[in-house]
């Protein structure tokens, strides 16, 4: 209830201008006294994958925390694991603004923020002072400016940053606001990138003494055989988990909308079944050989139930948040 109140007056000002505002006052109270206002004690419904015990199986998507500042804050809302990024080897201010865009007629969001973020160190000096004990994810891009044929670069130089600080790691290969990003997602340009990150991994895992796993994150807008062929490589490459799914190029559902046209990845309730839809046929293609992690248009405790019944291990959130609270989180643990 306080959430919809609260909600009605941060919906009358600019997105981005309010996310900015709420990342620094959860990044102010996250550890202190005032989280009260936002804090939920959950049940525990702890659930294992890849290796991790999750408290929860609900957990907060990438995007919304790029740089690492709030993740005492969303962890405190009962959020059983929290994704930050995605984070880029080089700051980068992402493309131009206003990119970001409310439809709140069909409880939807339309953004091409492109991988704005203070880079990697930043946000492994964030994660530092949060001291979260946690299950923390850290989702990895490349930078605007790196040609394609080098992306791998940019994936290896974060992972080696990152890793000591993850819980698991992920591979961003399926946000639709970098030019030439979803080509790695397919063939002889997937298998390459998972190769190498899988080589990378053995050499970190010896360095470190411990097992980060590695999770790679793809688009809805895919056929049966893309999805089957992803799978192939995914279980080919001994990758550890698959996310899915990531913002829909599709603008079905918003057609003739105010902001329906705008350029950018489409998220909420227009993507819910499409997303499920992907992870059934996912879940079929890989045959419970890695778990996936399920996302996309989940607005209630019914759509997580659908997306656990479709082949997903545990859930992520991000336009249902926006658009529900921190209620939703508490609606859906009770709920499976």
């Amino acid at each position: 209830m306080f959430y919809s109140a609260i909600r009605k007056v941060l919906f009358q000002f600019d997105p981005e201008t309010i996310h900015e505002i709420t990342i620094k006052g959860l990044k102010a109270t996250g550890s202190s006294p005032l989280n009260l206002f936002y804090k939920k004690k959950l049940a525990q419904k702890p659930v294992n994958v890849m290796g991790i015990e999750f408290p929860n199986p609900v957990g907060l998507a990438a995007g919304l925390d790029k740089n690492g500042e709030c993740i005492n804050a969303f962890s405190a809302m009962g959020f059983g694991f929290v994704e930050v990024g995605t984070v880029t080897p080089r700051p980068q201010p992402g493309n131009d603004k206003p990119r970001i865009f409310r439809i709140v007629e069909k409880n939807a969001i339309i953004n091409r923020m492109g991988f704005n973020n203070k880079g990697v160190d930043y946000l492994v000096d964030q994660v530092k002072k949060a001291n979260f004990k946690g299950v923390l994810g850290i989702n990895i891009g490349k930078n605007k400016d790196t040609p394609e044929e080098n992306a791998k670069d940019d994936y290896i130089h974060c992972m080696r940053k990152v890793y000591d600080f993850a819980s698991y790691i992920t591979v961003n290969i399926s946000s639709p606001n970098t030019p030439g990003l979803r080509s790695l997602q397919y063939g002889d340009a997937l298998n390459e990138l998972l190769s190498a990150l899988k080589a990378e991994q053995k050499t970190l895992a010896q360095q470190y003494g411990k097992y980060i796993p590695v999770a790679v994150k793809i688009a809805p807008d895919l056929s049966k055989e893309e999805i089957d062929s992803i799978a192939q490589s995914l279980i080919d490459n001994e990758i550890d988990g698959v996310i899915a799914t990531n913002t829909t190029l599709s603008r079905e559902g918003v057609e003739g909308q105010q902001h329906g046209d705008e350029q950018g990845g489409l998220s909420g309730a227009p993507v819910t079944e499409k997303s499920t839809e992907v992870i059934k046929l996912l879940s079929s293609a890989l045959g419970g050989k890695l778990p996936i992690i399920g996302v996309g248009g989940i607005m209630s405790a019914q759509d997580a139930k659908d997306k656990l019944a479709a082949g997903a291990s545990v859930v992520q959130l991000y336009s249902g948040f926006i658009y529900g609270g921190p209620d939703l989180v508490a609606d859906i643990v009770n709920a499976i």
